[in-house]
């Protein structure tokens, strides 16, 4: 699996109002199908920290940790490839949520979790491809 995180989703209750709140501190929406709403981003960078420091750094209880509803993903370039890094992931000790399969947008994908939980979907996605550096774009480049 290559070090990088291709798109992260947020799960919202109110999707219209979460969508202002990100469009009042100038972020711009970008096409994409009916029901998702989609900021294309600069770059990424995914950091590791105890979750004490963080609920620390926070001001909340570490109980108070990850009850907030993500999934990270990873963007392949191909469909086989799909199947491949939840091998890997799972050999490398995280646990398969959903095998490779066709998605109803046109994909293919499958989900596994980190050893702590943390949720990855593996994708595919025709419409999307990647550049030549592994940099993802929601409707390509």
């Amino acid at each position: 699996m290559e070090q990088r995180v291709s798109l992260i989703t947020l799960a919202a209750r109110d999707i219209p109002a979460l969508a202002e709140f990100y469009e009042r501190l100038g972020w711009r929406r970008t096409q994409s199908p009916d029901g998702v709403i989609a900021f294309d981003l600069t770059g990424q960078t995914l950091g590791l920290y105890p979750v004490e420091k963080l609920a620390d750094d926070i001001g909340i209880d570490p109980a108070g940790i990850g009850q907030g509803a993500i999934t990270l993903a990873h963007n392949v370039r191909h469909k086989e490839n799909v199947a491949e890094v939840l091998g890997q992931a799972e050999a490398a000790g995280g646990r398969l949520l959903k095998p490779a399969q066709d998605v109803f947008w046109g994909g293919h994908h499958g989900y596994f979790a980190d050893p702590e939980g943390h949720i990855w979907e593996v994708a595919f996605n025709p419409f999307s491809p990647l550049r030549e550096d592994g940099a993802f774009r929601w409707n390509g480049y």
